[in-house]
């Protein structure tokens, strides 16, 4: 990923270049000039900024309304009372310093989350796109993008969506994953499967669903929500 460092204290922008070099995949540009920082973060659109909430004159929240759409902002100061500054200009973190490197690694995990949400969210449009699954004695047809997620009941499966009454069909839940095109759908426990665009928020344990709807992650899937 790469980032910029806005900071008028060069010490502190060493150690934001010492953590990004253990992290290993973070290429870092920084900046003790703020103006000059902020215009090269609006030409290059980094992928995380690290901005100083304080620099003399020059502040921080105000240049994180300059920010491009697409770079995630970290803000690092040494002033706690920022904090909620920091949060209302939609900051993914906020690093009171000394951060140590284990909070640093935290922060950029949280931004590699966002950038993940951002991505299912972009995920190509399933409009036109359909199934047709056997109800009882009729087949019944299902647009793809109207499901919210699918759970299996047995020898059953229900598919739950967002404008009409759930299906229940009689088949496996693989049989169905292979109906459910793999790059816009995700198996995330053994009783549920999930339109990727539709997940607003995930840890290794849980999913948000659009609408608030909690969804279990399995044991042995949660590497592969983390990391698709």
């Amino acid at each position: 990923m790469k980032c910029v460092a806005i900071d008028d204290e060069p010490m502190a922008l060493e150690v934001i270049k010492k953590f990004a070099q253990r992290v290993g995949d973070l290429e870092l540009e920084t900046f003790t000039n703020p103006v000059v920082g902020i215009e090269h973060v609006k030409r290059t659109n980094p992928d995380i900024l690290f901005l100083d909430v304080k620099m003399g004159e020059v502040s921080g929240v105000s240049l994180a309304k300059e920010i491009p759409q697409g770079t995630f902002l970290v803000f690092t100061t040494a002033y706690a009372q920022y904090a909620v500054d920091g949060f209302d200009l939609n900051a993914v973190d906020f690093l009171h310093k000394p951060f140590s490197f284990s909070r640093f690694e935290k922060a950029i995990e949280k931004v590699r989350q966002a950038i993940k949400l951002v991505n299912y969210s972009a995920a190509p449009p399933l409009d036109g796109k359909e199934i047709t699954v056997k109800v009882e004695y009729k087949n019944v047809t299902i647009q793809l993008s109207s499901i919210l997620y699918v759970q299996a009941m047995d020898n059953y499966v229900k598919i739950f969506t967002v404008d009409s009454r759930p299906v229940i069909t009689q088949m496996s839940m693989k049989s169905l994953e292979t109906l459910l095109p793999a790059g816009d759908f995700m198996r995330v426990h053994k009783s549920y499967i999930v339109p990727k665009h539709r997940i607003e928020s995930y840890s290794r344990t849980q999913l948000i669903l659009t609408g608030g709807t909690e969804i279990p992650v399995g044991r042995a899937y949660a590497d592969r929500v983390v990391s698709s």
